[in-house]
C-alpha cells in the first residue's frame, strides 16, 4: 500500500486526557445518530494553528477544562490516519477529504470532574463523559476508527503504565 496523501486527509488533534486514577476521559458525541459510540475529544487543526495549540484549544472547547487544570505529557511521533467508511465520504467536511490525519496528545488531567463543562462551547460536542479503563477504549468506539485507538494505546503505553 501507498503512503497516504496528507492533502486528502483533514489535519486533526486528537487528545487522550488522563485523570489521577489513569482512567481515560470519553465522550457520547451529541451528533450520533447511530450507536452508543464513546470517543475522546478530537478536532481539526486550522490552517497556520500550531497543533499543541490546537490539542489544548479543542481540550477547552469539548470538555470545558482549561489549560490550568492539565496538560500535555507526550506527543505521539507520528500522525495517524484513517478513511471514511464510503457511505460517509463526499459528505463530511464539505466532501474536502476522505478521513483524517490525526496527531494524538497524551493530557493528564490535574482538576476534578467539576472543572469539566460539556457546555463551555456553543455548540457543545459531547451529551455525557465517563473515565473508563485504557484497554476498553477500542471496544467504545465506531468501528472504522478502531484501528486508530488501538495506535494510540500502543504509542502511549508507557505513560500510561506509569499510573500502575
Amino acid at each position: 500500500m501507498n503512503d497516504p496523501d496528507p492533502a486528502q486527509y483533514r489535519p486533526c488533534a486528537g487528545l487522550m486526557i488522563v485523570n489521577d486514577a489513569g482512567r481515560v476521559f470519553v465522550g457520547r458525541r451529541l451528533d450520533a445518530k447511530e450507536g452508543d459510540w464513546w470517543q475522546m475529544p478530537q478536532g481539526g487543526i486550522d490552517e497556520g494553528e500550531d497543533r499543541a495549540a490546537a490539542a489544548m484549544r479543542e481540550l477547552w472547547e469539548e470538555t470545558g477544562i482549561t489549560a490550568d487544570k492539565a496538560g500535555i505529557v507526550a506527543v505521539a511521533e507520528e500522525e495517524l490516519f484513517y478513511d471514511l467508511p464510503p457511505e460517509l465520504q463526499g459528505r463530511l467536511w464539505g466532501g474536502r477529504y476522505v478521513g483524517q490525519r490525526q496527531s494524538w496528545f497524551f493530557i493528564r488531567f490535574t482538576g476534578t470532574d467539576a472543572d469539566i463543562d460539556l457546555e463551555a462551547h456553543d455548540p457543545p460536542e459531547f451529551g455525557a463523559y465517563r473515565w473508563v479503563d485504557p484497554q476498553v477504549l477500542p471496544d467504545l468506539i465506531i468501528p472504522f476508527k478502531q484501528p486508530i485507538y488501538r495506535a494510540v494505546l500502543k504509542t502511549f503505553g508507557e505513560q500510561l503504565r506509569s499510573f500502575n
